[in-house]
């Protein structure tokens, strides 16, 4: 939501969703068998057999781990100070950096230039830090390190994540 622009990203948010609500869907089916997201994946793991991880939560959970890795890159280049020098309240540079770790590489062609194109949707670096205070006016310092601190507590969870799926073989690398 903090990004702005409803009708650009609308489709991202919606896919972010889905990808949780299929997440909690598995997880509310038997809350006592899926009490963490590495025993879903065990679970189908033996469930689906060479289908796996190509389907259900196992996916969901692939496609959000990327998503939240392209947010957290992008917050911490911002946090980092990285610019457009000539344009310091853009943060094309931060997106583009975060989509080039997080997610290009499994974009396919067109997902990549309907990419390319939505980073001129994107809030100057103001408003999303406005946004993320929830309309308070901060300081930009205050702001900041308040992403320094939400990055410091979410990032090794995400890095758990992503140890899982190398550890468990799930990780996919093919293109959207």
């Amino acid at each position: 939501d903090c990004l702005g622009t409803p009708i650009v990203y609308s489709p991202v948010k919606a896919d972010l969703a889905g990808n949780i609500k299929k997440i909690r869907a598995v997880y509310d089916s038997n809350p006592a068998k899926f009490k963490t997201l590495q025993n879903i994946l065990e679970v189908e793991k033996e469930m689906h057999g060479s289908a796996w991880p190509k389907t259900g939560a196992t996916l969901a959970l692939m496609w959000l781990k990327r998503g939240l890795k392209f947010m957290l890159v992008l917050l911490q280049s911002i946090s980092d100070g990285e610019r457009d020098e000539q344009h310091p309240n853009l943060i094309r540079v931060n997106a583009l950096k975060a989509y080039e770790i997080a997610l290009k590489k499994y974009h396919g062609w067109m997902l990549q230039k309907l990419f390319m194109g939505s980073v001129y949707a994107l809030p100057y670096k103001s408003d999303l830090l406005k946004a993320l205070e929830k309309g308070k006016e901060v300081k930009e310092e205050e702001s900041i390190e308040k992403i320094h601190q939400f990055l410091s507590r979410v990032t090794p969870i995400l890095d758990a994540i992503y140890e899982m799926y190398t550890k468990m073989n799930a990780e996919l690398s093919y293109k959207a």
